[in-house]
């Protein structure tokens, strides 16, 4: 994994974030800067340590698509703690016929990927067109392959769960069905919801 601080100015409380697959830490950067931040994502491989974040007053987590799974592998070998434990448009099954990316469709994102279908890509998981972006191919497929190689997280419990209407990404029923009897929040928005977000308290509020 690869982790950084997004924000870091000593504010009293911090929120973890375990990312998505090649989009990087964009879409949380209109999240307001009221806490320190520190977001992971590339899941080649899932021996990130987190710093030292024993002087905040307090550690959230969200955890968005494949941050889910990811979350869920690293949290089982993992003694840190969190207040509040967030899944948003993932599962803990990434790679399922019934409860996360059919594995024909994820077949086909692996062996197609290239420049242009990354952009076809991008433009699912916000549900509108974006700006050109590049992408190291070999990279991001040896992360999907490795994606599906590690399958099916343990159980992992989260206080809040999103699923959302309009996901182009995880189907809105593998959703349901992944999240069932959990209690799962339902949000009118695409693969990444953060605009329906003014806060980082609305994640788990």
């Amino acid at each position: 994994m690869n982790g950084r601080w997004l924000h870091h100015a000593g504010q009293d409380e911090a929120v973890v974030v375990f990312g998505g697959w090649a989009v990087g830490p964009t879409p949380f950067a209109a999240l307001p800067k009221d806490r320190d931040v520190y977001f992971l994502d590339d899941y080649r491989d899932l021996n990130a340590v987190l710093p030292d974040l024993s002087g905040y007053g307090a550690v959230d987590l969200v955890a968005w698509s494949f941050g889910v799974a990811a979350f869920g592998h690293w949290q089982a070998q993992s003694s840190v703690q969190f207040r509040h434990r967030v899944a948003l448009c993932g599962s803990l099954t990434p790679v399922d016929r019934r409860q996360g990316i059919p594995p024909l469709a994820y077949r086909r994102t692996v062996e197609g990927l290239n420049h242009a279908s990354y952009q076809q890509f991008q433009s699912r998981v916000f549900g509108r067109e974006q700006g050109e972006a590049d992408i190291d191919v070999k990279a991001r497929r040896d992360e999907l392959c490795a994606v599906e190689a590690r399958g099916a997280a343990t159980a992992t419990h989260f206080e809040k769960i999103w699923i959302a209407q309009q996901d182009s990404i995880f189907p809105v029923q593998n959703m349901q069905r992944a999240w069932e009897g959990q209690g799962p929040c339902v949000i009118d928005a695409p693969h990444a919801p953060f605009d329906h977000f003014a806060s980082w308290e609305a994640f788990w509020a």
